[in-house]
């Protein structure tokens, strides 16, 4: 079970795993707040041995919970998002975990819709050692006041996984191959996988409409493996 603590930023995090772990990763939320859903995903990472940590993106609107049918309430705090917010709040869950004895190489970030985007900008940052992108939007038009996640490619700093639907209807395949025709030309190793019959938000087991059993194990076992790939162990 997630422990929740508040940095002297102000930060909240939810932590979970043992801090003596090998490597940490840090969890970013989908557009709903760190709910029920995130907190489950965060407690699973720490199960598998990782120091899992998902800081609260919404905090400074007090870190509501928002359901899953309240796109405007989700859509209004996305909205108040800024870039010095969304890098500082990067910097202040990494650093916290720097203090806990973790290198950037031993630290990952993951991210599910929302989260998906800013951890690819986290990525840009040199602050993780690898980052995962779950069905993160803006891939050609920026969101959040951040470059698009086609212009972020260039200014990778670690190894990349994104993992989308092919019935994403807000993602379009046109801007997945936009996508894949960047990611080659990064300066560090990526992969990207797409899920045919999975939709947007496919991992979330919380949102039956969209929910792909399926495709949720294999990208979770792939996104886990793919940490313990890239992520340096001190022990080994």
């Amino acid at each position: 079970m997630t422990a929740r603590l508040t940095l002297s930023s102000g930060l909240p995090i939810n932590v979970a795993g043992a801090p003596s772990s090998a490597r940490a990763i840090i969890v970013l939320q989908e557009a709903f707040g760190v709910n029920d859903h995130i907190r489950t995903v965060t407690d699973r990472y720490g199960a598998e041995g990782f120091y899992a940590v998902a800081p609260e993106l919404f905090h400074r609107d007090g870190s509501p919970e928002i359901d899953y049918t309240d796109f405007t309430s989700a859509l209004t705090h996305m909205g108040n998002f800024t870039r010095e917010g969304l890098e500082a709040d990067l910097r202040d869950a990494a650093t916290w975990l720097n203090e806990q004895g973790f290198t950037t190489e031993q630290i990952g970030i993951v991210g599910y819709c929302m989260g998906g985007t800013v951890a690819s900008f986290a990525n840009t940052l040199g602050i993780v050692g690898a980052a995962a992108s779950y069905y993160g939007g803006g891939v050609v038009n920026p969101r959040f006041h951040l470059p698009s996640i086609v212009q972020m490619t260039a200014d990778f700093r670690s190894p990349w996984l994104g993992l989308y639907g092919g019935l994403d209807k807000g993602i379009p395949m046109s801007e997945i191959d936009a996508l894949r025709e960047a990611l080659a030309n990064a300066d560090v190793s990526t992969d990207l996988v797409v899920y045919e019959e999975a939709d947007h938000g496919f991992n979330c087991n919380d949102r039956t409409n969209v929910y792909h059993a399926e495709a949720a194990a294999d990208a979770t076992q792939r996104t886990y493996e793919f940490f313990r790939h890239e992520l340096r162990d001190p022990a080994a």
